[in-house]
């Protein structure tokens, strides 16, 4: 028998140092934390996973959240001391934090590197000063720079995100600040096209006539161009927002795509291992609850219906440039042979993929070729 996947392992910090108009953790700020508290809270939610999940391999840790990178280097080494005594980890396993590009947590780095992490995803966001302040971003370019060039002094791998088809923007200017991204010479990008999401402030800006964004000719111009210029540079996109070297893609983030097993812990972490979606209690304090009552922070652990897995599997699996060998039960063969022939999808068999016109398109294809 084939041994499984390494195992992937989600751990959310929840606090903010400040309060951030894009994210739903306004709630999270905190003037202090009780940190011994909740380094305790954590171990033990990892060890109720580590009891669920036995015999497994670590392939990556990921710590995500509000701001990861103000947790307590302490707690950083407790927790993979912890996971490495519970699991083991492969011999290249992949540790990524992720950083707000500030002057004080960028002071840290050194500390976090020495703890273990050998990975961090840094959110510049925009290499534009009133780009950042239209974001709601408290860093400017100046100091987002300065914590990126720490983080390639101390970090064996270094990513970071930048945000485009904002308000305003031109090819030509996303053009010039592409092209300085990559001559930072970084493994790795995330870029994300601006989207307006409902409830934020962004959508009310919207409503008001105060906001536009490119439409969709522009917004496809401006994708096709960030395909052309990361393929020259030496980072080709492997998923649909995101873009790396050889063998330098995100494993972590490959876990969710490849729809392989992975714990989640820490308030509001999900989960995704042996066939359960779990879901941690978002709130803190009930979190902390049900970790003094229970042991661990699950709020709710449910069987996921193979119907529900299937889809997740297509979704996931064709946002990747490798698509996925799929289920002719679940997805008509006979519709996607149509988008075949109109370009927006390659078949070999049992497995597609899409298209680099077909990946603009993904969630008209999406209901198209999935069987009811």
């Amino acid at each position: 028998m084939n041994a499984p996947h390494p195992l992937a392992l989600y751990i959310h910090w929840p606090f903010c140092v400040s309060k951030c108009p894009y994210c739903d953790f306004n709630s999270h700020v905190r003037e202090s934390v009780d940190q011994a508290r909740w380094r305790d809270a954590l171990l033990a939610d990892l060890r109720h996973e580590a009891a669920v999940l036995p015999g497994r391999r670590l392939g990556s840790i990921f710590f995500g959240g509000g701001t990861p990178s103000l947790m307590p280097p302490g707690t950083v080494a407790a927790l993979l001391e912890a996971a490495e005594a519970a699991w083991g980890f492969t011999a290249d396993i992949e540790i990524t934090l992720e950083a707000n590009p500030s002057s004080v947590e960028a002071a840290r780095f050194a500390d976090i590197a020495a703890a273990g992490v050998n990975r961090v995803s840094l959110g510049l966001q925009a290499l534009d000063d009133a780009a950042l302040a239209f974001l709601g971003r408290a860093h400017d370019v100046r100091e987002g720079l300065g914590a990126l060039d720490i983080a390639q002094r101390e970090f064996a791998r270094v990513s970071f995100d930048l945000i485009y088809a904002r308000p305003d923007q031109s090819l030509a200017d996303w053009e010039a600040e592409l092209a300085r991204a990559l001559s930072f010479g970084t493994e790795h990008l995330s870029l994300y096209q601006l989207t307006i999401e409902p409830g934020t402030r962004f959508a009310t800006l919207a409503a008001k006539g105060e906001l536009t964004i490119p439409d969709g000719d522009a917004a496809a111009e401006l994708f096709e161009t960030t395909q052309a210029m990361t393929r020259a540079g030496g980072l080709p996109r492997y998923e649909v927002s995101n873009h790396a070297r050889a063998a330098a893609e995100s494993r972590h983030n490959l876990t969710y795509w490849r729809y392989r097993d992975y714990a989640g812990i820490g308030p509001g972490a999900h989960g995704r291992r042996g066939g359960y979606a779990t879901v941690r209690h978002k709130k803190p304090e009930n979190w902390l609850g049900a970790i003094d009552r229970n042991m661990h922070g699950m709020q709710s652990e449910d069987a996921l219906d193979p119907a529900d897995r299937a889809s997740e599997v297509l979704v996931m699996g064709l946002r990747m440039r490798e698509g996925i060998t799929v289920d002719p039960a679940r997805v008509d063969l006979a519709a996607v042979d149509r988008l075949v022939g109109h370009g927006l999808l390659v078949r070999d068999g049992d497995h597609i993929a899409t298209t680099e016109a077909g990946i603009l398109l993904l969630d008209s294809i999406l209901p198209a070729i999935a069987k009811s």
